[in-house]
């Protein structure tokens, strides 16, 4: 085996055709789409039985661990056309000591901030990017909360795709900074990601670039849905009880469920689902509001503020997908409140020695609600997705100096 065999072995493909993810309708595979006729996402479907007799397990677990190993999965059919900064699989990170203060049952943290990019965004752009390079896409646009803009902007540099992005004029300057650093043309709007998502539809008509937000084109859900993959994998074929997902755009949220359905129709899993946990900001809580009265789509939250910009998405396409996984697994969904995302956030740090970002630490505080009043209980195993490295978020100062020149107290340590 060589390191980059899933990148340079051509494998079988088993794509057959997209489809409306609301009303069901096919589009023809291998094909430049953006949303249905219906204004919907479209999904890529597969020949699972085909999958299910090319693929088995033994063969899966002799490939190199990055998330081109499931290529059988996947939509990208030619080597050629793969882009790669280097997926690896990312970490499941257990949180002994909380668990054991907290009296529940086992938490376990997958650390998306370990790929590319440094987010869970890599995964989702760097099968749109490898999708657009095997389409003949020359430029690509998108609004972005920071991650997704800065994957996008770097894989789509890497094989000599242009990009234009737009992102909120409050966009952490880290992530402005990086875009601009890795080959894109930023700019800042003032207004929300909406906002910056109605400049790149109008934009093209009048430009000719290519719409790559969210869910507004069937690829990065493909990419996304490999945290599910690469989960189950990573706990020998099983799948947690509850898992709690930083929830915006919803577009890994929507992957995972796929995943797991597609493991069970080629035999990888059982019946067993995870319930479906979806974790906003009280400031931007849109899903959390409809799914507690009860309806299909979300309207848009105005107004919407919190310290987790990630997840700052005033109205998502996908929403009654989003909705759909949640209740299809009897899961539910949960807003918390910007001072317990930080209060989270320094708990994890100064417990267990891992640093979240502020979606990633939503997650942990949504955890702890929810088994105080009952909706976790003590006994489920939990996966918390932290979906991006904590440094590239502001952090802390630090203020404790020493003088070498003078007498030292080291009665103070």
């Amino acid at each position: 085996m060589h390191d980059n065999d899933n990148l340079t072995i051509e494998r079988p493909t088993f794509v057959t055709h997209l489809e409306c993810a609301m009303e069901g309708d096919h589009y023809a595979a291998d094909q430049v789409h953006n949303l249905s006729k219906a204004g919907k996402p479209l999904l890529v479907r597969y020949d699972l039985a085909g999958v299910k007799k090319a693929l088995t397990k033994d063969a899966l677990a002799q490939r190199p661990g990055d998330m081109w190993r499931y290529r059988e999965l996947l939509p990208v059919r030619k080597c050629k056309d793969i882009v790669s900064l280097g997926e690896v699989t990312t970490p499941l990170i257990r949180l002994p000591k909380l668990g054991k203060k907290l009296g529940g049952g086992e938490i376990i943290v997958k650390d998306e901030g370990r790929l590319p990019t440094g987010s869970f965004k890599a995964r989702g752009l760097v099968m749109a990017v490898s999708m657009g390079k095997a389409l003949g896409i020359k430029h690509m646009a998108m609004p972005t909360n920071g991650n997704a803009g800065a994957a996008l902007a770097a894989y789509a540099t890497s094989c000599g795709i242009k990009t234009t992005i737009f992102c909120p004029a409050d966009t952490p300057e880290v992530n402005v900074s990086e875009i601009e650093l890795q080959g894109a043309t930023v700019y800042r709007v003032n207004g929300y990601i909406d906002d910056c998502g109605k400049i790149v539809g109008e934009g093209k008509a009048k430009v000719g670039w290519f719409d790559t937000s969210t869910l507004k084109e069937p690829y990065r859900i493909e990419g996304k849905k490999t945290m599910g993959l690469e989960l189950a994998e990573q706990l020998d074929w099983d799948v947690p009880d509850v898992i709690f997902y930083p929830t915006g755009g919803g577009t890994g949220l929507i992957g995972m469920w796929k995943a797991f359905d597609e493991l069970e129709k080629i035999g990888f899993i059982g019946s067993k689902r995870p319930r479906m946990v979806a974790v906003q900001a009280s400031g931007c809580a849109p899903m959390v509001r409809a799914y507690e009265a009860g309806t299909e789509h979300a309207t848009r939250w105005e107004d919407a503020h919190t310290i987790a910009s990630g997840i700052r998405v005033p109205q998502a396409i996908g929403d009654f997908l989003i909705l759909r996984a949640v209740r299809e697994s009897k899961g539910f969904a949960i807003a918390v409140d910007d001072d317990k995302i930080s209060a989270a956030l320094n708990e994890v740090a100064r417990e267990e020695g891992l640093l979240l970002c502020p979606e990633g630490a939503a997650t942990y505080a949504a955890y702890k609600e929810s088994l105080a009043d009952g909706r976790v209980s003590k006994g489920d195993r939990v996966m918390l997705f932290n979906c991006a490295t904590g440094l590239k978020y502001p952090l802390p100062p630090v203020t404790r100096t020493l003088d070498r020149h003078k007498p030292i107290d080291y009665s103070q340590f």
